[in-house]
């Protein structure tokens, strides 16, 4: 069947015809793609036609589509069983490879998505400490937790706003939200409620309402007051770990987190996720502390075998610096294809993410992103897929290079937005 058939189908099955809101393409012209297979670094939809896939599953897949040593991984546990409910091997693998690449964690407790490990480490930040208040910051996204989706509003910080129909006032008044890259609103926070705060929580490669790269400086602010004031310090890098840095963005900018939240490349492309920290802390959770958190898939051999596999091949020596190589040629070719096309436009990258907006000077808080913008990526987005070229279906989302992008497809991704530019801008 075609995508324009299996798109009817899921509307009449699915709200909005997707199982997240992004996928609905509703921030970007025509409808979404179905996809039939993929591998490396391209997939091919139900009618048949193929695309550079720069979403790569919004991020897992830093080995591209299919790797064939995660399959083989794969392969080989399913016939094992798909999962026990009870303890295997494998799960005590994963996280030996995984605190051996974090030296500043002891612990690690699996989970089965991004949004549970940071539900999870907030329970336990207030467990550990003994206090209720969290903050954010506006622009960082969290996942779904309830007390997390909450916005910033114009005084020093907003407590108790929430952004999505179904959260109670009340469940989110334990929450305050600041503005990214201000110090001094920071300070001031904490100067006059740091002493209630159970935990700051910060990606700090914030990459979830376009790519807002933070200072080392305004990270170890965080560092610094959270200490001062008997707070714990979340990282939460679900996009950021085992992507920017072996260590993620703790060895990045060499500032040690209290606890961090994981998910996405240590699960290989199978659902995943996981909370992890110093020994002190991890010992609140339950069975040894008062925290409670369990879950039925925590700790799949299946999940566990695919992060085994991918941890394995990203640890090779010069596997970052390749990453590095290619992102700085995407991300140079589009600075010259925008050039050519006459664009307004910035291109931020970190590592091997990227994002482009269409604004002179990149920036660096949520406030600073102009919203008016976005229909000029609508157009962009639209005409690389007629070119063959996938990016994420939202001008707040990031791109993804993987280590299966080649360099011809880099150039051959060049050579499309050099023309796709040139109608988006014009258009």
């Amino acid at each position: 069947m075609s995508n324009a058939a299996w798109w009817e189908r899921a509307l009449a099955a699915l709200p909005g015809g997707v199982n997240s809101p992004v996928r609905a393409f509703r921030s970007v012209p025509g409808d979404p793609l179905f996809f039939r297979s993929a591998r490396g670094a391209r997939f091919t939809d139900e009618d048949g036609r193929e695309y550079l896939d720069y979403c790569q599953s919004w991020g897992p897949l830093i080995l591209g589509h299919a790797d064939p040593d995660v399959q083989a991984a794969i392969f080989e546990a399913v016939p094992e069983g798909a999962s026990f409910g009870a303890p295997s091997r494998r799960e005590v693998l994963l996280a030996e490879a995984f605190l051996s690449r974090l030296p500043w964690c002891d612990r690690v407790r699996f989970v089965s998505s991004g949004t549970e490990a940071v539900m999870s480490a907030v329970r336990l930040a207030r467990g550990f400490t003994g206090r209720d208040l969290i903050v954010k910051f506006e622009g960082c996204y969290h996942g779904h937790v309830d007390s997390l989706l909450v916005d910033a509003g114009s005084g020093l910080a907003t407590f108790g706003t929430p952004s999505s129909g179904g959260v109670p006032a009340d469940v989110t008044r334990h929450t305050a939200v600041l503005p990214l890259a201000d110090e001094e609103r920071l300070r001031a926070f904490f100067a006059a409620h740091g002493d209630a705060v159970a935990a700051l929580i910060i990606e700090p490669v914030p990459a979830n309402a376009g790519l807002l790269l933070q200072t080392p400086a305004f990270l170890r602010t965080c560092r610094e007051l959270t200490q001062r004031h008997g707070a714990l310090l979340i990282f939460d890098e679900v996009i950021s770990g085992f992507r920017v840095a072996a260590g993620g963005a703790a060895e990045l900018y060499g500032i040690e987190p209290d606890l961090g939240t994981y998910g996405k490349i240590i699960g290989g492309g199978m659902p995943v996720g996981a909370y992890a920290g110093r020994r002190d802390i991890m010992e609140k959770v339950s069975p040894l502390g008062p925290v409670y958190q369990a879950g039925t898939l925590s700790g799949n051999p299946v999940a566990m075998a695919a992060g085994l596999a991918t941890l394995a091949k990203i640890g090779r020596p010069g596997f970052y610096a390749e990453l590095e190589r290619k992102g700085a040629r995407l991300e140079a070719g589009l600075r010259e294809a925008a050039a050519a096309a006459g664009a307004v436009a910035s291109v931020v990258r970190q590592g091997s993410l990227f994002w482009a907006v269409f604004q002179a000077e990149a920036p660096v808080s949520f406030a600073a992103v102009d919203g008016a913008r976005m229909p000029t990526y609508g157009r962009l987005h639209r005409a690389l897929i007629e070119r063959g070229v996938y990016l994420a279906p939202s001008g707040w989302e990031v791109g993804f290079v993987s280590a299966a992008h080649s360099d011809a497809d880099i150039d051959t991704t060049v050579a499309a937005a050099r023309e796709a530019l040139a109608v988006a801008v014009v258009g």
